[in-house]
């Protein structure tokens, strides 16, 4: 095979490290050590190289990657060009892939995850915090918990005063639910929540697969003072605990800053680890470097070694110009560029060694633009090669301090050619911008990587050419971006800082640096520059109104919707005075309606979501949420309509469908349900709350063998998803299978041990299988989480009445009365109770209070008191209404006010009907045998009164049960013709075993 022919890159760097002097301790050091086996006490995994800018750093890390490349070794170079963790993998995995070795595994995480990272704004965005079905608690409220890890639970700073900690907990543990749903796939919800814990593991297998066919394998981290921030910590953990996983022991790792190391984190390490400080060169290898070039007259070696202190930047500068007398050598840390320029005698040359300082990086296109020549090409290669220029794979940059001096001595020099090169540049960034936006919505550019960075440079460039008047427009820029991703907003507030140093604007310099300083806290960067802004005085509104927004969604996304309500307000009220564009102004009214929603302020939420519309027409997700809200607000007609208008933009929005399949469920429309959520998992297979969904469906329609299919292969996604634990073991519950119920939602909350809607099912379940004890430990836990959680309180008051704990029943009542939860049953249960204790004052006043509020299915109750009361012509009235809803209920009570006013003999008639109904009654076995013994009583048919009751005190019996057959049984006592001597020890018997119950699970 015949070998390629080297790169004019390739054939520069060759010569510029032919030529590279000093440093030979260090180079040696690190041969050394590639010498040593991993196991040998003397091998160090970890060198550190710092020292002030232009002291050769970048060199040096250049030069150990090219002898340990020599050595056979697989190394990949990361520089301030990453903002994040994700980032920095991305760029190690290019690295590698350039040397032929493809991490393939990672590069799939990768790109999961930048999918993942923006499809979980939408679920941040757009959460439903409660299925509508089964016992959850709370009510069905869109979550906004943010994306930890992602900046998306930052601090909100004074605006907010203190957080509750466990109303964030909450609030990210329901986000982590609502991505469980979303994406089927709990790594996927590790990947979007802790992306650095999900990814690193991938990188080391693919560095374990790796290492297995080289000697070494090298990682560089260049400019560390800049990455270090979000780098170090991780980079600790990676090598010093087993947090991600094994690293392979023929790892070793380079990094290079102007810092030395945190010695609080790596202090305890030395003897794995490596510093190197860099000084100045010694004199030695000043004139090591000097002779290489040719500077051997002494007094200009002398003048060199007082100008340069050493510094090796201005030291090889120099020497590559050849000074032959002392006249030829000028102070090079001012006037580097004119010591250049006058040994360049080509005019071109000198042009576009000063006029390629301006941009922050070159390609040939930049180049280009700057440099209007016809050999422009030709320059471009000239200029790789200059010892100044760091040729970084694919964009040239000039080192800091060089291109420092240049930009000092262009502002200096002519202020008008400074502004018009500036601009000239940022007409070519501003056109290019145009062309990646080709194609493309404007709300959706700053998901476009080639439009984000050149957006950038040419922010950076008007800011350098129009001095002290486009900081608004850049840190309305910035706020764009932190809302888009946090390491985006790092590269923006490092452009600001360098555009201010640059432009010498001070002004532009500060906020750079503050927001730096801010954004290097992961968890409370965002939330902070939200606050510095929307705070910033001036005249220009446009800022502070965007930050408002900002500050907005990160206040809803962490559960203090009360605040970040107030900031939208804030936002939208600045932005109108501001004239905002409308995509802006349609966020702010979106963000707003957001906020309304977590609230349950439905109709205030669909007018922001109108306003959004309008301001921004045919925008999937605005009219998804509007769909949203109407489901929320439980009006699914309204909210099919708006699905519809969203899947008539985008048929396959999977979202739609499937919240649309909710709706025709809601409405009974049940097979165009199904086809919606079979088209929803046609094109997301594994979204879990689509399954857990389509299961509800299938159970409402006795198609259990359906419902557990679905649920199971949710649980295959998502083994240790609690929430789809607790699902699964609802439907048991709801199924009857209680043992498997009881199993399932015990898997629940062993997950997530303050899981308050599984410790209430599993309580319920043990309600029906009748562990009274269990049943109240599982509840009073749910309840004490959740102290308004209704259909825990709902389900108490139950298991309090079949246990005769009366006072307990009737609190956990009046609690879900006043909650508004299942008011109606509780209302007419709290009647009942007090009727059955004797409490006949507390009982109708209660009914009359009913009575007024209209409650529903009371015939039975008012029948009662009026029979209670002797008012038998009214009882007769209530009793006969009752038949025609409930025809064996109806008659019995109608017996009763017979009975009572005309005589046993009278109602028998009636009882006789009352048996004949029976048969047909939709009861279950135990009301039935109740209602079997109380008839037989009724009709003095003994033999089977005792036959029944008798196998009634022989099984387990609930209080409530038997205090209204003592309730019946004393009212039938008192009835005219009643056989008294026999009914009397039957009801001696029921009350003995009401009151043993009662006095078993007393309090």
């Amino acid at each position: 095979m015949v070998r390629a022919r080297p790169s004019m890159q390739e054939l520069i760097g060759r010569r510029r490290r032919a030529g590279f002097i000093g440093r030979g301790g260090e180079r040696a050091a690190f041969r050394e050590n590639l010498d040593l086996p991993p196991e040998d006490e003397r091998h160090r995994f970890l060198f550190h190289i710092h020292g002030q800018a232009g002291v050769g750093k970048t060199f040096l890390v250049r030069e150990l990657e090219q002898t340990a490349r020599e050595r056979g070794a697989l190394t990949a170079y990361v520089d301030e060009g990453v903002g994040s963790v994700p980032e920095a993998l991305s760029a190690l995995s290019r690295e590698f892939a350039r040397q032929d070795v493809e991490f393939k595994k990672l590069d799939r995480a990768l790109t999961s995850y930048r999918e993942r990272r923006h499809e979980a704004e939408a679920v941040a965005a757009g959460l439903d915090s409660t299925p509508p079905d089964g016992p959850s608690p709370g009510t069905a409220t869109a979550v906004r918990a943010g994306l930890a890890g992602l900046g998306l639970i930052p601090g909100a700073g004074p605006f907010v005063g203190a957080v509750d900690p466990a109303q964030v907990a909450q609030a990210a543990d329901r986000l982590k639910r609502g991505l469980s749903a979303k994406f089927g796939s709990q790594d996927d919800v590790q990947l979007v929540l802790s992306p650095e814990r999900a990814l690193t593991p991938k990188l080391l297998d693919e560095l374990e697969s790796a290492a297995s066919t080289v000697p070494w394998i090298v990682l560089f981290f260049d400019t560390y003072e800049r990455t270090g921030p979000f780098l170090d910590h991780w980079l600790h953990d990676l090598m010093t605990t087993d947090r991600y996983g094994a690293l392979p022991a023929d790892v070793i790792v380079v990094t290079a800053g102007q810092q030395p190391f945190d010695r609080a984190r790596w202090g305890g390490f030395a003897d794995f680890m490596t510093e190197i400080p860099l000084g100045p060169f010694t004199e030695a290898e000043t004139r090591g470097l000097l002779a290489d070039r040719g500077v051997v007259a002494e007094p200009v070696v002398t003048e060199v070694l007082r100008l340069t202190g050493g510094l090796p930047l201005l030291v090889s500068t120099l020497a590559e110009q050849r000074p032959a007398d002392l006249e030829d050598v000028g102070d090079p840390s001012a006037t580097a560029v004119e010591r250049f320029l006058k040994w360049e005698q080509d005019p071109a040359r000198r042009a576009v060694a000063l006029a390629c300082a301006l941009p922050r990086s070159l390609d040939l296109d930049v180049f280009r633009a700057v440099v209007d020549a016809p050999e422009s090409d030709a320059l471009f290669g000239w200029l790789s090669g200059l010892p100044f220029v760091d040729d970084r794979r694919d964009r040239l940059r000039y080192h800091d301090l060089v291109r420092e001096t240049m930009l000092r001595l262009l502002r200096r020099r002519s202020p008008q050619q400074w502004r018009e090169r500036h601009e000239v540049l940022a007409a070519a960034y501003g056109g290019w911008c145009e062309e990646a936006a080709e194609g493309v919505r404007p709300d959706a550019l700053w998901e476009e990587k080639r439009w984000r960075a050149l957006r950038l440079e040419q922010t950076y460039h008007l800011l350098c050419a129009r001095r002290g008047t486009e900081l608004a427009m850049a840190l309305a820029r910035v706020v764009q971006a932190c809302t888009w991703e946090q390491a985006e907003g790092r590269r923006w507030a490092r452009m600001l800082e360098e555009a201010g140093t640059a432009a010498d604007d001070t002004a532009v310099r500060d906020w750079g640096r503050r927001l730096r300083e801010a954004l290097a806290d992961d968890q409370q960067g965002l939330g902070t520059v939200a606050d510095l802004l929307s705070s910033r005085p001036g005249p220009d509104l446009t800022v502070r109104a965007l930050a408002y927004g900002l500050l907005g969604k990160h206040l809803v996304r962490r559960g203090e919707d009360a605040p970040g309500l107030a900031a939208f307000d804030q936002g939208l009220a600045l932005g109108e005075r501001a004239g905002l564009p409308q995509l802006e102004l349609a966020r702010l009214h979106y963000g707003r309606a957001i906020a309304h929603q977590t609230l349950e302020n439905f109709t205030a939420a669909m007018t922001d979501l109108d306003r959004a519309d309008a301001l921004w027409p045919d925008t999937v997700e605005i009219l998804w949420e509007r769909g949203e809200t109407q489901r929320l607000a439980g009006r699914p007609e309204e909210a099919v309509t708006e699905f519809e208008r969203a899947l008539a933009l985008d048929p396959a929005h999977a979202d739609s469908l499937a919240c649309r399949a909710v709706c025709r469920h809601a409405l009974g429309q049940l097979d165009e349900a199904l086809a919606d959520f079979d088209r929803a998992l046609d094109i997301a297979e594994n979204d879990l709350w689509t399954l857990v969904r389509r299961s509800h469906l299938c159970r409402d329609t006795g198609e259990w063998e359906e419902a557990f299919a679905d649920l199971d292969r949710a649980f295959a996604l998502a083994p240790d998803v609690a929430w789809i634990a607790s699902e699964r073991g609802d439907a048991y519950r709801l199924a009857h299978r209680y043992e498997e119920a009881v199993a399932e939602l015990g898997r629940a909350v062993e997950l997530k041990p303050d899981y308050a809607s599984a410790l209430a099912s599993r309580g319920a379940v043990h309600f029906e299988l009748r562990r009274a004890e269990e049943a109240f430990a599982d509840l009073d836990r749910a309840i004490a989480l959740v102290p308004d959680y209704g259909w825990a309180l709902g389900r108490r008051a139950r298991a309090a009445l079949v246990v005769g704990r009366t006072e307990r029943a009737l609190a956990d009542l009046d609690r879900c009365v006043a909650l508004d939860a299942a008011a109606n049953w509780a209302r007419g249960r709290a009647v009942d109770l007090l009727m059955r204790c004797g409490r006949w004052t507390e009982a109708l006043d209660r009914l009359a209070e009913a009575d007024r509020l209209a409650v529903p299915d009371l015939e039975e109750e008012r029948a009662e008191a009026h029979r209670h009361a002797r008012q038998w012509a009214a009882a007769m009235r209530e009793a006969e209404r009752l038949v025609l809803r409930e025809p064996l209920d109806g008659t019995i009570c109608l017996a009763l006010a017979v009975g009572g006013c005309e005589g046993q003999e009278a109602a028998r008639p009636l009882w006789r009907a009352a048996e004949q109904l029976l048969p047909w009654a939709d009861l279950d076995s135990s009301a039935r045998a109740y209602t079997r013994c109380f008839l037989a009583c009724a009709l003095g048919d003994w033999p089977t009164a005792d036959a029944v009751l008798t196998h009634i005190l022989a099984e387990k019996h609930d209080w409530d049960d038997l205090a209204l057959l003592a309730a019946l049984l004393t009212e039938l006592l008192t009835t005219p013709g009643t056989d008294c001597l026999r009914l009397a020890p039957r009801l001696a018997a029921v009350e003995s075993a009401r009151d043993a119950i009662q006095a078993r699970y007393a309090e």
